[in-house]
This record gives C-alpha cells, sequence and structure tokens, in this order.
C-alpha cells in the first residue's frame, strides 16, 4: 500500500462556501477533476472551472426536494473502494465507477437552526443525511481518500496543498479522518440532545477546540480544557491561562453574576476572600480588599465595572494573577499591564452553560446549574424580631456569597462588606470559628453584622455562638428537625432569623 496518494477526483458538496475558492483554484491547478451538485457545482462553475455533475453520474436527479442527491452506489463506490483489492477494483471497472479521491463536504447548521428559534420542521430539515453519510465513508477509507469535513479544515488542507500540490501522505489522510469522526459525533450528539430535551436518558457531551494546558492541578497531570474561550473573554495580556486559573475564573464569573450593584470581589482557591459592593469601582475594591488583604495575595479579581485609572492604580500595589472586567480604561491599562505575567481579561456577555457535570467512579455526575438567587420575596422569617431594611440587604448579599463557596461555609458580612467567611470545613460551628477568628484578626467589629449559612442549623449552637459575638440577623435555608429550638433561641435572645428554604451546598 502506498503512502502517498494523488488525487485525481474530488467530489464537493458544501453549505458554506467562504475560503473554499483557494482550495478550488489549487486543485484545478493539479489537474484534479471536479464532482458536485447544485449550488457547490454553480460556484465551481463561476469560478472558470469545469465540474462534472453528480446526477450525470448517477443518473438520478436530486429527488425529494433535495433530500436525496449523492446517496447512490456510484458515489459511494467511488469512494469507499479500496485500491489494493483487486475485487474493488474489478467491480467500480464493471460499473463504471469513477474512484474519488477527495471529498469536501459540510453538514447543514443544525445546532444555529435550534439555536435561531426556527420552528420544529425546520430543525428537522437540517438534519444532514447525504453529508453525514458521504463524511463516514470519506473517513473509513483514509488509506485512499482525504475528507475534508467542515470549513475549519480548509486551511490545513490548504497548506498541504501548498506545499505538496495534490498529493498527501498516510499520516495526513489519517489526521483529517480523525478530524472528520469528530464532527459526525458532535453533530449527532446535538441531534440526539434536541430529541432528548430535558429527559437525560443518556450522557453526550461533544465539545470541540481542545487547548493543551501547561499542565492540570498538579505539574505532573496532563490538562486541557475544551470549549472557546474566546466566546467567554478576550485576554489581552499576560501569561497563558493555566487549568487552576480557569477554576478560578469559572467560580469568579459565577460569582459576580450574582451581583448587579457596582461590586468586585478578590477570590483565592475558587472562594471569596474579599467581595464588596459600592457606589464606585474604587470604593468596591478599597472594601473588598480590606476584607482578607493576607489572603488577597496571588488571588483573582473581578468586578462587573470598568477599570479606570484611579482603581488601577490601587490594585496595582498588589501581587494577583488574574483580573476580570467588562472594560478598562486605555490609562488603566498603561499601568495593570505594567506586570508582563498578568493575565488580563475582558468579559464577554456570553451565554453559560445551564448544566454541570463531573466524571467520578466509572460515569458522570450532572445536575442543572444552580442559577436561584434568592430576593426579599423568598425570605421567610421565623423569629419574633424582624430584620431591619439595612440587615435584609446584608443578608442577601451574604446569602449570594455563601452560595459560591465551598460547603460547609458560613459567610459573615456588614454594610455589603465580606467580613469574612469560614468554608470547605467539616463542621458548620468549625466553619462558624474560623470566620470570627479571621474577622477579629482584620479588626472587624461584628457588632450589627449578619451570618449566611449554605445549609440549615442542625442545633442552635451556631447561632448561639454568632449572637455572643454581636451578630443578630441570620439567613439559612431551613429544613433541619431541630429548626424549632434554633427558633426558640432567636426568640429569646432577640435574633432575627430568615430562611429561604433552598440549600446551596457547593463542592
Amino acid at each position: 500500500m502506498a503512502e502517498s496518494k494523488r488525487i485525481k477526483t474530488a467530489l464537493v458538496s458544501v453549505y458554506h462556501k467562504d475560503g473554499l475558492d483557494e482550495i478550488i483554484t489549487k486543485l484545478h491547478a493539479e489537474g484534479v477533476e471536479f464532482l458536485s451538485t447544485g449550488g457547490t457545482r454553480q460556484f465551481i462553475e463561476s469560478l472558470g472551472y469545469p465540474c462534472k455533475a453528480v446526477e450525470d453520474l448517477t443518473t438520478y436527479p436530486s429527488i425529494l426536494g433535495g433530500r436525496v442527491k449523492t446517496l447512490h452506489p456510484k458515489v459511494f463506490g467511488g469512494i469507499l473502494c479500496r485500491r489494493d483489492l483487486e475485487g474493488d477494483l474489478q467491480q467500480i471497472a464493471q460499473y463504471e465507477i469513477p474512484e474519488i479521491d477527495l471529498v469536501i463536504v459540510d453538514l447543514y447548521p443544525f445546532e444555529d437552526t435550534v439555536a435561531s428559534g426556527a420552528d420544529a420542521q425546520a430543525i428537522i430539515e437540517k438534519i444532514d443525511i447525504g453529508g453525514i453519510s458521504l463524511i463516514r465513508a470519506a473517513a473509513k477509507n483514509f488509506n485512499d481518500v482525504v475528507i475534508v469535513a467542515s470549513k475549519a479544515q480548509y486551511k490545513p488542507f490548504a497548506d498541504i496543498l501548498n506545499e505538496n500540490g495534490a498529493v498527501t501522505t498516510l499520516a495526513e489522510r489519517r489526521w483529517f479522518a480523525k478530524e472528520a469522526f469528530a464532527v459526525s459525533s458532535h453533530y449527532d450528539s446535538a441531534i440526539f440532545g434536541y430529541f432528548d430535551g430535558e429527559e437525560g436518558s443518556a450522557f453526550r457531551c461533544a465539545v470541540e477546540d481542545q487547548k493543551t494546558l501547561r499542565y492540570g492541578e498538579n505539574p505532573h497531570q496532563r490538562g486541557y480544557f475544551y470549549g472557546d474561550l474566546n466566546k467567554v473573554f478576550d485576554q489581552i495580556h499576560g501569561k497563558e491561562i493555566s487549568y487552576n486559573n480557569l477554576l478560578d475564573i469559572n467560580a469568579a464569573i459565577d460569582l459576580i453574576d450574582e451581583f448587579s450593584e457596582t461590586t468586585f470581589a478578590i477570590l483565592k482557591h475558587n472562594n471569596a476572600c474579599g467581595l464588596a459592593s459600592r457606589e464606585t469601582v474604587l470604593e468596591a475594591w478599597k472594601a473588598a480588599l480590606a476584607g482578607d488583604p493576607v489572603s488577597a495575595f496571588g488571588g483573582v479579581l473581578v468586578t462587573n465595572a470598568p477599570i479606570d485609572r484611579a482603581t488601577a492604580e490601587e490594585i496595582n500595589g498588589l501581587f494577583f494573577e488574574v483580573i476580570i472586567a467588562p472594560d478598562y480604561d486605555v490609562d488603566a491599562l498603561q499601568i495593570l499591564t505594567q506586570k508582563k505575567n498578568r493575565i488580563i481579561l475582558v468579559r464577554k456577555a456570553a451565554e453559560m452553560p445551564r448544566k454541570q457535570f463531573r466524571s467520578l467512579l466509572n460515569g458522570v455526575l450532572v445536575q442543572d446549574k444552580d442559577t436561584r438567587i434568592e430576593t426579599r420575596e423568598d425570605l421567610k422569617q421565623v423569629s419574633e424580631k424582624a430584620p431591619s431594611e439595612a440587615e435584609i440587604d446584608d443578608m442577601l448579599f451574604a446569602n449570594k456569597i455563601v452560595k459560591n463557596s465551598k460547603s460547609n461555609a458560613i459567610v459573615l458580612a456588614k454594610g455589603k462588606q465580606l467580613v469574612a467567611s469560614g468554608v470547605g470545613q467539616t463542621s458548620r460551628v468549625d466553619a462558624l470559628k474560623q470566620a470570627i477568628e479571621k474577622a477579629k484578626s482584620f479588626g472587624f467589629d461584628l457588632n450589627g453584622a449578619v451570618m449566611a449559612s449554605d445549609a440549615f442549623f442542625p442545633f442552635p449552637d451556631c447561632v448561639e455562638i454568632a449572637d455572643k459575638e454581636g451578630i443578630k440577623a441570620v439567613i439559612q435555608p431551613g429544613g433541619s428537625v431541630k429548626d424549632e429550638l434554633t427558633f426558640q433561641y432567636c426568640n429569646e435572645h432577640g435574633v432575627a432569623m430568615v430562611i429561604t428554604g433552598v440549600r446551596h451546598f457547593k463542592h
């Protein structure tokens, strides 16, 4: 079997024609003959090159409104013929089937049609049959045939043509076959997802655009990201984004999206160590940093407001890994880009996935993303004492933070500022003690602060500990068999408590 193969005949049938003219021109110059259908044939001829119609080969016209054009033995026989098998060669000679050495095809835009809100009939008509069959046939016979399965492969194929002419190696054909099966598997997964809806009857996930990371969570682990980060943000400065950076960036975006007021947050290991909402971004930054200036070192910064020069000057004094904002003033960037390794990201208005999944044991866990944001209307007062308006604002503020903190989690807040949090503890009491100790270490007065918990209090002990520190307002999900004892403590000691009915565990 010869490793290198010359392309003599190409079947071209594409939906997207932009970028195709360079390839057609080069192939024609190499003496390649074209075989095509409908609009693609007209496109090739408009370039001034001869092109044979598929219906002239098959003796059948395009039928059923274009549903059947290439599905014929004279097409698929020419693609699937094994050039090293005498029996195959004898049969294609007997039935006058030309060898097809190159297939360039793409698929109807099924996903785009679904996303457009088109009706069911329009969506069904965008399920490609002939194209997917051509892709699979050509990829299966990669020993003899080159398959270019989408416009994403136009450039690498054009590079081969420009370097070697109409000759490909076995390794190159195998690479194109691999890419072709990636296209077909992604396409089929999208169609399955449309029909399956919210049933979740099987786990199918096909994500393209692989990015190899420097390493995984630790240097001895390999790491990859699959997806299009350019849809989420523009990186305008700094070093390559790492696996751990991406974990923190994701946590930062999830957290900041909870807030509509001007807010600044500092995260470390996916948890907020500083966060505040204020009138200006500069004030929000100063209050966020004051929450824990020690942990802020080497952290990830995120805000929902543009960064101005004054804020950049303040931020510049801190060593940090990543900053994310919707925009930056020009003079702010002049300051922030002084350190070459800082990762500076401009956030885009990208729609985030509504499902989350993680691999474990011998399978995959899938769940809906926790998009619930409690409002005043969701709060149920369970204590005799009612919280003040300011306390309600702070409780809702704290509840957003605790929702995005690793369980078990307790958050203490005051004046829309994160005072301290206890995260990732095996005991809710330990989480509270951690938060109290941290708050005191930075000189915060806990009198008038509020406490938020990501899950119910199994006993009144946390409320009692917080009360002794001057915390008189608590927000929690409720649902413990000991709820009444906790409510009773609140009534006896003048603590205002509201419950939301929604737990926000996060692991």
